[in-house]
């Protein structure tokens, strides 16, 4: 027997309602922005907090590809990563969708990321694998690698069907 499917609105992803899931990356929330470089460059400090010590975690650095999906998208699991954060910083101009939730029986949240907009989720956050749009796109991933067992996947009770029409 399948889940029921219910529509899932889609967010527009700013600081203030992504903030119980973690950060969201972009030159424009930095409190703090300065030149460097002689001047030459304009520095945006301090704009997520990497958590990915615990337990003998390391920092990591790496380039996933995502392809992209087709709208409208039945999200069926969650993941999360418990022993520390996951920070995604788009490489490519396309949009994506972030889908988190407090826990796997409560109603997820879905969030557009434009252009220039990262995320990163703070250790334990649920969210959905990577939802890429329109095309082929590169994110820039930084997270924990280290011993323990850092990803808990699920299925949810109830699946939920995410477009873009609003």
């Amino acid at each position: 027997m399948s889940a029921e499917v219910c529509t899932l609105s889609v967010e527009p992803l700013t600081r203030s309602t992504f903030a119980p899931f973690g950060d969201v990356i972009q030159a424009s929330d930095a409190a703090t922005a300065y030149a460097i470089n002689a001047g030459t460059t304009q520095r945006f400090h301090d704009l997520a907090t990497i958590d990915t010590t615990r337990d003998g975690g390391r920092t990591i650095l790496s380039l996933f590809r995502a392809q992209p999906r087709t709208l409208p998208f039945v999200v069926r699991l969650l993941e999360r990563h418990p022993l520390g954060s996951q920070a995604f910083m788009p490489l490519s101009p396309h949009p994506y969708l972030v889908v988190v939730a407090t826990a796997p029986s409560a109603t997820p949240r879905a969030f557009l990321a434009r252009e220039g907009q990262g995320v990163n989720y703070h250790a334990g956050t649920w969210h959905h694998p990577l939802l890429a749009l329109d095309a082929v796109s590169d994110f820039l991933v930084i997270d924990r690698a280290g011993p323990g067992d850092n990803c808990d996947e699920v299925e949810l009770p109830q699946y939920y069907s995410l477009s873009l029409a609003m």
